[in-house]
């Protein structure tokens, strides 16, 4: 018996499908002219991706076999395509529009903004040309020899996706800020606290994430090298013991405009970990060591290794020995990460819990990545690849744990049935289970 997709109920961005409709009725009269029906395609597509996620081809059957949509009964793959162009057109004005109807239904406040990147790679050979967005770069999903995508995303404390973006696969993290920044003004996020990994630390993008008001709380490399963090590092003092396993220190750097405020943040049960990693490699280190004689290529090798280089120098005879101060320098970071604020009337403790939150924009891309299955991507195309994203995004909202005011009542449902629920309920006054 087919699946019946309802429509007051199945799908949460069911408030913003009137932006849609209101967005084609709005098109000036030199655009394409509709004739598909744009909102039922969009609709079918989002509601595939969260249930079944498959091609559009295989969606295009999906409609037509297996479920019953209100208002349509087949939609071919070239209306499909259609609607994914017009999607795309309307890009920024949807997901603001988005934004708004879920915020207005949850009663959402954004103090605080999560921002985190991701990459999604394209199982070909040959990457796109100079401009493509099929291009290899760093890789998140440890595949460098394929070319790939970027994938920003921004998502509110309560871990609601609020906006995405995509970028060619060779975008380095650090100089998308600007644009993530100027991409939501007008969105009336009032004055929000941007969280960023330190992949995106540069002073830079941390003066734009300050213009009108705005804030920072960003992750600092502690080996970097820069004279504000190893002072930061330097500095004594006693942790204070805010969690379980989670001890955290302020420390201010600097005085007037140069003053910095950091917070370094340790957890003891990580630096016994850390400890025990480098004991580890240590001890294979000084297995291997007394078989490297006279072989260039070995020691090369060795030196030049992500994990054993770090803990090696060269003797006087040009063959590798274990750099002991280099451990006791590394001693001293076991368990620990530096956090760099510009809010002043955030205490240590929130500082550190409002950065361990970024586990939510991971989160997120897990969604996206195995739930709903964003790849393989089966277009070629950069605008339907761009489409396609965008797609996934409008479905993490239906997959997203309303965990907060607006879905109370509904926790002892699943997350993927939670919003029939709230809708059904708000709808109809009652729970009527599908």
């Amino acid at each position: 018996m087919p699946l019946l997709v309802p429509e007051q109920s199945t799908f949460p961005l069911l408030l913003s499908w009137g932006t849609v409709r209101d967005a084609k009725a709005a098109e000036p009269p030199k655009k394409r002219q509709y004739k598909t029906p744009v909102e039922r395609a969009i609709f079918a597509m989002a509601a595939n991706r969260a249930l079944d996620p498959m091609s559009k081809r295989g969606v295009e059957e999906w409609v037509k076999e297996d479920v019953v949509i209100p208002g349509v009964e087949e939609i071919p793959l070239q209306q499909l395509y259609r609607a994914m162009n017009f999607l795309l057109e309307n890009e920024a004005e949807l997901q603001k529009q988005v934004y708004y109807s879920v915020a207005n239904l949850l009663n959402l406040e954004v103090d605080i903004l999560y921002f985190d990147t991701t990459s999604t790679y394209f199982e070909i050979e040959d990457e796109d040309e100079d401009g493509g967005l099929r291009r290899r770069g760093h890789s998140k999903d440890h595949r460098p020899d394929l070319p790939q995508a970027v994938i920003g995303l921004a998502v509110t404390r309560d871990g609601i996706p609020v906006r995405c973006w995509v970028w060619p696969g060779n975008t380095a993290d650090i100089s998308v800020v600007e644009q993530v920044k100027k991409d939501l003004i007008g969105w009336k996020l009032g004055r929000v606290i941007t969280v960023l990994d330190r992949g995106f630390n540069s002073e830079d993008n941390l003066r734009c994430l300050q213009r009108a008001g705005g804030h920072y709380i960003a992750g600092e490399k502690l080996r970097s090298g820069k004279e504000n963090t190893v002072q930061a590092l330097k500095r004594g003092g006693r942790y204070q013991t805010v969690r379980d396993n989670l001890e955290v220190k302020e420390i201010v750097v600097g005085n007037g405009e140069a003053r910095e405020r950091y917070i370094l943040v340790r957890n003891p049960e990580e630096a016994a970990r850390d400890k025990a990693r480098r004991e580890k490699i240590i001890k294979e280190l000084e297995e291997q060591l007394p078989h490297i004689k006279t072989h260039a290529k070995a020691v090369c090798e060795l030196m030049a290794h992500p994990v054993y280089g770090r803990y090696l120098k060269v003797d006087s005879r040009s063959l590798p020995k274990i750099d002991r101060a280099k451990i006791r320098e590394e001693e001293k970071l076991d368990g620990k990460y530096l956090l760099r604020t510009s809010d002043d009337t955030l205490s240590a403790e929130d500082v550190a819990l409002g950065y361990k939150q970024l586990l939510l924009v991971e989160d997120a891309f897990r969604t996206l990545k195995s739930r709903l299955e964003l790849r393989p991507v089966y277009h070629r195309l950069e605008d339907r690849i761009r489409a396609h994203v965008l797609l996934c995004w409008l479905t993490v909202e239906l997959r997203s744990d309303r965990n907060n005011k607006g879905s109370k009542g509904c926790n002892h449902i699943s997350v993927g049935n939670r919003w029939v629920y709230c809708r059904q309920r708000e709808l109809w006054g009652h729970f009527n289970p599908l």
